[in-house]
C-alpha cells in the first residue's frame, strides 16, 4: 500500500486529466454514504448541514490534494470535521468524490472506443451533424473536445433522454417570410431587429431583418435524437461513448 504523500504525489502529477481508479470509487461511495451522509447528501448530492460535492458547477476544494487535506483535517471555521477513517480510506472517497465531477475523459468508459468511432461515423450517423476534428457536420456541436467538458452521464443522457436543455445558438425555428420563403434551422443570435438562422437544409448562415417576417415560430425540441437507445444496441451506446469519452482538445487520438 502506497502512503498518502506518495499517493498524492501521484495524483498531482497526473493532473486533473488522471483517470480515476473504478475500483477505489466504488470502494469511496460505500464510505461516503456510511460515513459522510450525517451532513452531505446521498451520492454527493446536498444535505441538510453540508452542500453537494457532485455536480457541474465550480468547487472551492477541487484537486485531489485538497480533497484530502479537507477529509483527513477538516475545514477550519466551518462545520467538518477531521475524519477518523484511515489513509487508504480516505484516497478512496477522494476517487470517488472526483468521480462525481469529473469529465469523460478522466473516468474509466466501458465500450471500445475504435468500435465507437465506427458506430459515430456509421450507425449513429453522429458526423452528419457533429464535428470532430475538423472532420463531420457544422448543425450541432462541434465535439472535439466533448469528453474534457461533460461527464459519462451526461453524454449517455444526450443521446437516450427527451427534454434536454437547449444550448445558446441551437434552439430550432420555422419562419415564413413575406416574400413566400421557409427557412428552417437553429437560432445563432437574435435581437429586437433581427436574426440569425442557420438553415437546416442548406447549412447556410441567413441574416433576417424581422419586419421581413410573416411569422416565427420557435421550438423548445432540440433536432438531436434521444432515441439511441432504440436504434443502437448497449455494447454499441457504450462504444460510443467511449469513443466521445476520447475526445479532449490537446491529446492526441486513440
Amino acid at each position: 500500500m502506497i502512503g498518502p504523500i506518495l499517493w498524492l504525489a501521484l495524483q498531482l502529477g497526473r493532473g486533473a486529466a488522471g483517470p480515476i481508479d473504478p475500483a477505489a470509487a466504488a470502494e469511496g461511495r460505500k464510505l461516503y454514504n456510511r460515513d459522510c451522509t450525517i451532513c452531505h447528501g446521498l451520492e454527493g448530492t446536498v444535505g441538510d448541514r453540508a452542500p453537494a460535492l457532485a455536480g457541474d458547477r465550480r468547487f472551492l476544494r477541487s484537486s485531489a490534494e485538497e480533497l484530502y487535506d479537507a477529509i483527513r483535517n477538516g475545514i477550519r471555521g466551518t462545520g467538518m470535521p477531521p475524519s477518523p477513517l484511515a489513509d487508504a480510506e480516505v484516497q478512496n472517497v477522494v476517487a470517488y468524490i472526483r468521480s462525481l465531477r469529473a469529465p469523460a475523459a478522466d473516468t474509466v468508459v466501458a465500450g471500445d472506443s475504435e468500435r465507437g468511432a465506427a458506430v459515430f461515423w456509421g450507425k449513429g450517423d453522429c458526423g452528419r451533424c457533429h464535428m470532430v476534428r475538423g472532420r463531420g457536420g457544422i448543425l450541432g456541436p462541434d465535439l472535439s473536445n466533448i469528453g474534457g467538458e461533460r461527464r459519462p452521464a451526461a453524454l449517455r443522457d444526450a443521446l437516450t433522454r427527451s427534454g434536454r436543455r437547449l444550448p445558446r445558438g441551437y434552439r430550432p425555428v420555422k419562419i415564413r417570410m413575406r416574400d413566400g420563403r421557409a427557412i428552417e434551422g437553429l437560432v445563432k443570435n437574435e435581437d429586437s431587429f433581427s436574426l440569425q438562422v442557420l438553415g437546416a437544409r442548406d447549412l447556410q448562415l441567413h441574416l433576417l431583418d424581422r419586419s421581413e417576417a410573416a411569422e416565427v415560430i420557435y421550438s423548445d425540441h432540440s433536432l438531436m435524437p434521444s432515441d439511441y437507445a432504440r436504434r443502437l444496441t448497449a455494447a454499441e451506446i457504450d462504444d460510443l461513448l467511449a469513443f466521445l469519452a476520447r475526445q479532449v482538445d490537446g491529446r492526441p487520438q486513440p
